[in-house]
């Protein structure tokens, strides 16, 4: 990174041992030295061009003013000017950062020092110091605040960082809204949809006045990826062992986080194996994936929820004949073990404000135990503890059954049943086969198709499952004329009827 260059102007004489001890001091400071490169007149051989003229250029080649005001007023120009005024007056103009110390004396203040003093007062910020000490903490705050300021360095974490960018009309009304119809139902949030959506923001500490963090932007921005260009999350599925080229089917999605979570769950599940029971013991039937929704649903979260919005990395999600993996940019925490996400631990995620947000909607809990909690599931399915891998990123892997051998007639794949059902019935996605075993001999809505599937996102939903097997002519609308009837119902044409019973 280039060294950001800073000009201090005063008078010389009156502040001569504080100047050099500031050129010291950001030479060669071991944080400071590394982001500042300091510039006083005194260390500029001797040149023909007039010091005015000098002054000037470095002020124009300048990133930080720096001044330091005290009694006197300095050497006047023509124009009964000082090089100081001369100086400030030009930062001000080019729109450089300004800032100005001011230091405490016992006489009188030099009439025009007094009134320059006036004149910065109306729009820069002053310090006061009385001795060099003083004002070299007071220098070293404030340029360490420039850092922070402007995320060169980063003491905060990355989702509670106000974006510069960003404005009020970049977050989604809608979308905050319906987060918080959601959070009241399920964790009491103490607002309604009704509230002010400014109000809502203000409480969960995504904004302060006009200033918006990179929570807000992620968690309800309208086009998160237009400020976070790697916030997206790849899948792909895999028929082998390893990834081969061309992959059979890849998609990256993109919005916000949540979006990006349910439409990631959504394609894992749809090419898992899926066991449709029957009705011998309930009128209700049962859906069983192959691996766990919940385990799924965990490994994708926390990828999310915890990767490093900095890196240029993406959260990838990869389906293979044997595992199912999730890969994100993320730091595992140093307090932290492996064999503790296998137990109830402290929750330590990189990204508060995001988290806070995914538990009051439901998507996650506080208590460390989601890495648990997906261990279970996956024992008690037979498929052994997951694998956490924190060496490049962090990677959770979930062992598959094996698709060769599990395969029943109830159960339907991405790899195997989808071939086999293509050659009885003529090439059908497996996506759609899913869809009309469960409908069946119902009149189902689309809630229920995707309660029943455990699918959460709508777009996929249709764009994936139900509007394919409407135009291959197996699911027909109750009523056709009017898609978007307050009571519309799907059923099975005869056509689907007799795929139904082929795959029976």
């Amino acid at each position: 990174m280039q060294k950001k260059r800073v000009f201090i102007s005063s008078v010389q004489s009156e502040f001569a041992e504080e100047r050099q001890m500031l050129f010291d001091y950001l030479t060669s400071d071991a944080l400071l030295g590394k982001f500042f490169e300091p510039f006083v007149f005194e260390n500029v051989p001797a040149m023909t061009t007039m010091p005015t003229t000098i002054f000037l250029q470095e002020v124009e080649r300048c990133d930080i003013y720096i001044g330091l005001f005290g009694e006197k007023y300095g050497f006047e120009d023509s124009e009964g000017i000082s090089s100081t005024e001369r100086e400030y007056d030009y930062a001000t103009k080019r729109g450089k950062t300004r800032f100005v110390f001011l230091k405490e004396v016992s006489g009188e203040r030099h009439l025009k020092e007094q009134k320059l003093i006036q004149k910065v007062q109306q729009s820069v910020v002053r310090k006061s110091f009385d001795v060099p000490e003083l004002l070299k903490s007071a220098v070293y705050a404030t340029l360490i605040r420039y850092l922070e300021d402007n995320e060169i360095i980063r003491t905060t974490p990355f989702d509670a960082t106000f974006n510069p960018r960003a404005t009020f009309v970049d977050l989604s009304e809608e979308k905050i809204r319906t987060f918080v119809g959601i959070a009241q139902r399920k964790r009491s949030f103490p607002f309604t949809e009704n509230s002010d959506v400014r109000a809502v923001l203000t409480h969960l500490n995504l904004i302060d006045g006009e200033r918006i963090t990179n929570a807000a932007l992620l968690l309800f921005g309208n086009t998160p990826q237009r400020f976070f260009i790697t916030s997206e999350v790849r899948c792909a599925h895999f028929h082998g062992l390893d990834k081969v080229k061309p992959i059979p089917s890849y998609q990256v999605y993109k919005g916000d986080v949540f979006e990006m979570i349910e439409q990631a769950v959504d394609f894992v599940l749809s090419k898992i194996n899926l066991y449709v029971g029957d009705r011998s013991k309930s009128v209700t039937v049962d859906v069983e994936y192959e691996i766990p929704k919940q385990a799924v649903t965990e490994a994708i979260v926390n990828a999310v929820a915890h990767r490093d919005y900095t890196s240029n990395g993406s959260v990838q999600v990869m389906l293979f004949a044997d595992r199912f993996e999730v890969s994100n940019p993320a730091n595992f925490p140093h307090e932290l073990t492996i064999e503790q996400l296998y137990t109830t631990h402290r929750s330590m995620p990189a990204n508060p404000l995001i988290a806070e947000a995914m538990y009051l909607r439901g998507t996650i809990e506080r208590m460390g135990t989601g890495t648990e909690e997906m261990t279970k599931q996956c024992v008690a399915k037979g498929l052994g503890k997951p694998t956490f891998d924190p060496n490049f990123g962090f990677q959770t892997i979930i062992k598959r059954e094996n698709v060769l051998t599990s395969l029943s007639s109830t159960q339907v794949t991405g790899q195997v049943a989808g071939q086999v059902a293509g050659q009885v019935t003529g090439q059908v996605d497996e996506k759609v086969i899913k869809l009309l075993k469960i409908i069946d001999n119902h009149h189902l809505s689309l809630k229920e198709m995707m309660v029943r599937m455990s699918l959460s996102g709508r777009d996929n939903f249709l764009n994936e499952y139900l509007t394919p097997a409407i135009k291959q002519g197996f699911v027909a609308m109750k009523y056709p004329q009017t898609p978007k009837h307050p009571k519309q119902q799907y059923s099975l044409t005869q056509k689907g009827k007799e795929k139904i019973e082929i795959l029976k």
